[in-house]
């Protein structure tokens, strides 16, 4: 019975505790933020690190980017781990020693009854675990320092441009890019870092203002559609947002790739700023904080081959 009790008092201080990690008070930041936009062929994927965010970032939240459709060939080696005990060696050291096993207790001869057959299962299942972590240990890429490597760049842009396509030169790329190293594949200089901290700054300031019209030529349709929204529902509780007094702290390229004609740069952005959300009618603050702040979040250009560079994608 005091068991029981306990095991009740144990699960109400478990569910009271995920229902406090749940519950945020914003005083910090007024506008919703997210993960919202496109990042084309990479939508679904994570973004390496950089030193701006050494923190892991998940892939887009929000997005109307199709996932993509898996290939015969990955069917093919998903096939092949299918089962309890997977493929490759692991899973014929198993099915030997079961298929033995079994064999040997059928002709009375193996295993020494149930208790040696569970013995040796219990065996196999130590080797199995032995053996794939071994596999996934020395079959992953790992770096010069030993550490396993988070991210391998595709090189992928010669082919989508039929062998024409020439990278910048190394001398000419932003010290960002060269600290993203194969990462960056088209190779983002300082004139598109300044591209970026303008558009930074023009974004906040066309929100603050609720000017779709400003917001449409920086941004993709994706995310002006989902700025626009937030833009709606604010007014329609008679609020505005104003971020202002924007200024870039720190930025790293973390990727940059080229699908057919369009390139995409994923950055991580340190920035400070003003962010407060004000009733329309009083003034008043309802949240967020007129003091500075400083924030980083993970934006994504796109631009066709030689326009101009607009927001695909933010990730808070």
């Amino acid at each position: 019975m005091f068991a029981l009790r306990n095991l009740r008092l144990t699960a109400l201080f478990v569910s009271l505790l995920a229902a406090m990690t749940m519950v945020t008070v914003d005083t910090a930041e007024a506008r919703k933020g997210g993960s919202f936009g496109s990042r084309g062929a990479r939508t679904q994927q994570s973004v390496p690190q950089t030193q701006t965010q050494p923190n892991a970032t998940g892939p887009v939240t929000y997005s109307t980017t199709p996932r993509p459709t898996q290939q015969p060939g990955a069917a093919a080696a998903a096939g092949q781990r299918t089962g309890m005990f997977g493929g490759g060696i692991g899973g014929m050291i198993m099915g030997g020693l079961i298929f033995g096993g079994l064999f040997g207790m059928l002709a009375g001869t193996g295993f020494g009854g149930m208790a040696g057959m569970l013995g040796l299962l219990v065996q196999g299942v130590i080797i199995f675990f032995v053996v794939r972590w071994l596999f996934r240990r020395f079959a992953q890429p790992r770096t010069a320092n030993g550490a396993p490597l988070q991210y391998e760049a595709p090189q992928q842009g010669a082919q989508q441009m039929g062998g024409s396509y020439r990278p910048t030169p190394k001398a000419d790329r932003s010290n960002a890019s060269k600290r993203a190293g194969r990462r960056d594949e088209i190779g983002v200089t300082d004139a598109d870092l300044g591209a970026f901290e303008k558009l930074l700054g023009e974004l906040q300031d066309g929100y603050s203002r609720q000017d779709q019209t400003a917001l449409r030529r920086i941004t993709t349709p994706e995310v002006l559609d989902y700025l626009g929204n937030e833009l709606r529902d604010n007014e329609a509780k008679g609020l505005r947002n104003e971020v202002f007094d924007v200024k870039l702290l720190e930025g790293d390229v973390a990727e940059a790739w080229r699908e057919a004609d369009l390139e995409y740069a994923t950055v991580a952005l340190r920035y400070e700023s003003r962010d407060v959300m004000r009733e329309v009618d009083t003034g008043s603050i309802v949240s967020g904080d007129e003091g500075v702040s400083s924030k980083t979040e993970v934006w994504t250009f796109v631009r066709r081959r030689g326009g101009d560079w607009t927001v695909s994608a933010i990730q808070g």
